[in-house]
């Protein structure tokens, strides 16, 4: 029997998911041929947030790619549109031409909501929709002093403004109702996320109604509101909402409303054309959130093999995905007659509950700040259970039901098997034990059964008592994560055994360590490099072939292919003849752009890779050496003028600057490291957010340690006071040699001082002197082999070649 023919429009989540049941369910069923305007397959779109912030890459958050699509049999047409639906003929026109069904599925998703403001067709003004938007907002992003205005103040508004602001943007939120997701918020709330988002320095304007998009030589560069204010912009994101895709169904003759009509089989007005996901209108309600998507997915699965399903809605919850801001909504939080508020307010740790009750129901949750019991919450509001005897105690969770504290995990043990643990996916805890029953005993196994935890991953802790209150005593909680799939070894493990075993080459830890592969791989090499160049720097030899691109070429790689080449400024400080020589480098070479940093330093950028050795040679006959601006080691000592200039100069700030650079330049360290020298507490060399920052006082030097500020914003804490210069640059080596020694590779310093506390480190550094000056004599030993220039070594012809472009093959065979 000849098989039917699916035909489906649309590679969005709710059709990879409709067609991933499907094909679970009866694989032969159909000749499947999917359509996707976009030019690649599935994606999880919840997460491009994460990937704009740098959190994940794409590739993290790909769920269906052309290989699934392929190896399951389906002829996909990536990057091509739609044009038409033929009803009569049952065939599909792409633009590449058409494909006749026996059944369609339309699974065109939605579109974003484009204020039509004077001025909205502007270059620079986006929606957030998609990879594209994501790439180009990541982009301007990275660009020093970028400035963004976000129209609208809801989930996918913020997200974008957090991804923005952690790539260093200047970025306003403009939100025309009184407070931020006030669709989810109540005020009280709304007001807390506003402070949180404040003080990550995005400002955030509510009640504000946006007039104009002002523009310039067709480019936006301000957004102009109501009242008259103008806020320069260089991108304009509008996030204002979304609407069903349904162009193509309405030019068809479907039924369509605000989305496209749909039973509860998810069946259009046509028999033989079903639709899902955010296209669909389902008994008046229209779709944004994944949970009821998946849900969907399932009924469509079932419907197309003729089998018995009916899609209902439900109770569906929200979360932000902005890293430190929790806060979780469900339900009907709205004032009304005959309901009660219990709430619970603790603004000294930024916590707040609000709890609707109507009769002994639970209606509505609103919290932020501690949502460890929203799914406990939101299980309440779905079931409709009578909470009249919890009444006094229901608002500290399900921990103090029956008037004492009982074991949390009873509380997950007592829930129902439909209970939701994860929301992204939609998967409840009967899903998971089922997947426990079947074998999948560990929350990776889980994840790969269920997909729960799979997404944003906040539920990860809720499965995992699952899995436990479910296994028992055979339960084992996750240990420390590997560090890659070649070993089952932590880090800290790896660190350990490399000095207790007296490991010195990379086949030794391959071999004595158990590795699973034969030479590692492109995670665990450059850790395992670092560890052994740490650990023996006069027996091991650094392997090239472990680093990173930038660290392999020594220089940085720009999107466009070219490099940037940054010579280095002991402590800011330059000469007329090293400008020169910069001048005549950036002539000679053709340098396109020329950029003082914030690091004190001059960046050539746009350097043709086989330039590179070259234009090294002439800067180092200046004088001048690798800046290691792209390395994982120590970057700049950013000075101010201190005694010699300043009026409020304490000390010799800029001479301790170079200093400190001289002695630590070249040394490798497990990521890099920034260091600042302020000559009074003024700070205007900004020590006080470096990864070591010394402040000089009348006194001395006030020396602190693991501040941040690149995606997390961190002050310094202080280390120790010291009365001379020897022992401040005394104490500053001997804490980069602690986290050279023990922290794990790729962990900033503040990250490592986290972990081992700041206690320790002073009782290695400042109390115990013997320590202190071990850890000073072993970087120095370590240094007399790496603090050199990698530039005099690369510009000799020998190793000059590598540098060079492939030959033209296909000339020299004409020839």
């Amino acid at each position: 029997m000849e098989r039917q023919k699916l035909v489906v429009i649309g590679a969005g989540m709710a059709s990879g998911r409709a067609l991933e049941h499907l094909l679970e369910a009866s694989p032969g069923a159909y000749d499947i041929t999917l359509f996707n305007a976009e030019p690649r397959g599935t994606y999880n779109r919840i997460l491009l947030s994460p990937v704009l912030s740098g959190e994940k890459t794409f590739d993290e958050i790909v769920t269906h790619d052309e290989t699934w699509y392929a190896t399951s049999g389906i002829a996909c047409r990536f990057g091509e549109k739609v044009l038409g639906i033929d009803r009569d003929r049952k065939t599909v026109t792409g633009e590449k031409g058409e494909v006749s069904y026996d059944k369609l599925l339309i699974a065109t998703g939605s579109t974003p909501v484009i204020i039509p403001l004077p001025g909205h067709d502007l270059n620079g003004v986006i929606a957030y929709r998609d990879l594209e938007d994501t790439e180009t907002m990541a982009e301007l992003a990275k660009k020093p002093g970028a400035r963004v205005v976000v129209i609208g103040g809801g989930l996918l508004g913020l997200e974008a403004a957090a991804g923005m602001a952690a790539h260093g943007a200047d970025v306003t939120v403009v939100h025309l109702m009184g407070h931020l997701m006030e669709r989810q918020l109540d005020e009280a709330a709304g007001y807390l996320l506003r402070k949180a988002l404040t003080d990550r320095g995005i400002k955030v304007l509510c009640s504000a109604n946006s007039k104009e998009i002002l523009g310039q030589d067709g480019h936006v560069r301000a957004l102009l509101l109501d009242d008259g204010t103008e806020l320069p912009c260089d991108l304009l994101v509008m996030a204002v909402g979304i609407r069903p895709g349904t162009a193509l169904a309405k030019e068809a003759g479907l039924a369509v409303g605000r989305g496209i009509h749909v039973d509860d089989q998810m069946i259009t007005s046509d028999p033989d054309i079903l639709a899902v996901g955010e296209c669909v209108e389902h008994d008046g309600a229209i779709f944004g959130l994944v949970a009821p998507l998946y849900d969907q997915a399932k009924v469509v699965a079932k419907t197309l093999l003729g089998d018995d399903a009916a899609y209902v809605q439900r109770e569906v919850s929200t979360k932000l995905k902005v890293t430190g801001c929790d806060l979780f909504s469900a339900g009907d939080f709205a004032d009304g007659e005959g309901r009660e508020d219990i709430v619970f307010r603790d603004p000294a740790r930024g916590v707040y509950k609000r709890l609707v009750i109507e009769g002994d129901r639970l209606i509505g949750a609103v919290m932020y700040g501690d949502t460890g019991d929203s799914g406990w919450f939101f299980n309440l509001i779905q079931s409709g259970e009578d909470i009249g005897e919890m009444r006094d105690t229901l608002i500290f969770g399900p921990a103090y039901q029956g008037g004492a504290a009982v074991d949390p995990m009873a509380a997950v043990a007592a829930l129902p098997p439909e209970a939701e643990i994860c929301g992204c996916n939609g998967i409840c805890k009967g899903q998971i034990v089922d997947a426990i029953a079947g074998g999948a005993t560990d929350l990776g196994a889980v994840r790969v059964v269920t997909k729960a935890s799979g997404s944003c991953g906040t539920c990860t802790g809720l499965v995992e008592q699952v899995l436990a209150v479910t296994l028992g005593d055979a339960y084992q909680a996750p240990a420390a994560q590997p560090v890659c799939g070649c070993t089952d070894l932590t880090h800290e493990d790896v660190r350990r055994l490399i000095k207790a075993q007296e490991l010195k080459s990379q086949p030794a830890v391959w071999q004595e360590l158990g590795w699973k592969t034969p030479n590692g791989c492109h995670v665990c090499r450059p850790a395992v490099n670092y560890y052994l160049l740490a650990d023996w720097p006069l027996d091991y030899a650094d392997d090239p072939q472990s680093r990173f691109v930038n660290e392999r070429n020594h220089a940085n790689i720009q999107k466009d292919g070219t490099f940037s080449v940054m010579p280095r400024m002991w402590g800011g400080i330059t000469t007329p003849d090293e400008l020169r020589a910069i001048a005549d480098a950036a002539d000679k070479y053709q340098v396109p752009t020329v950029k003082v940093t914030g690091g004190q330093r001059i960046d050539l950028l746009g350097v043709k890779k086989e330039d590179l050795p070259a234009i090294w040679y002439d800067l180092n006959r200046a004088g001048m050496v690798s800046g290691h601006a792209y390395s994982k080691g120590l970057r700049t000592v950013k000075t101010c003028v201190g005694t010699d200039h300043c009026r409020f100069g304490t000390q010799d700030s800029t001479g301790l600057g170079i200093k400190l650079e001289k002695t630590l330049w070249g040394s490798w360290t497990p990521h890099k490291v920034k260091l600042a020298v302020s000559g009074c507490p003024r700070n205007c060399a900004e020590a006080t957010c470096k990864d070591v920052g010394i402040v000089c006082v009348d006194s001395g030097y006030e020396v602190g340690v693991a501040g941040a500020a690149g995606m997390d914003v961190k002050e310094t804490e202080f280390l120790a006071k010291a009365e001379r210069e020897e022992e401040a640059i005394a104490l500053t080596v001997a804490f980069i040699q602690l986290y050279r020694e023990n922290a794990k590779y790729l962990d900033r310093p503040y990250k490592w001082v986290a972990k081992v506390g700041l206690d320790w480190v002073k009782a290695q550094v400042v109390d115990d002197l013997d320590t202190r000056a071990a850890l000073v004599e072993r970087f120095e030993i370590s240094q007399s082999v790496y603090r050199k220039d990698p530039w005099a070594e690369h510009a000799k012809p020998d190793t000059a070649v590598r540098f060079q472009p492939m030959a033209d093959l296909t000339l020299e065979a004409a020839e």
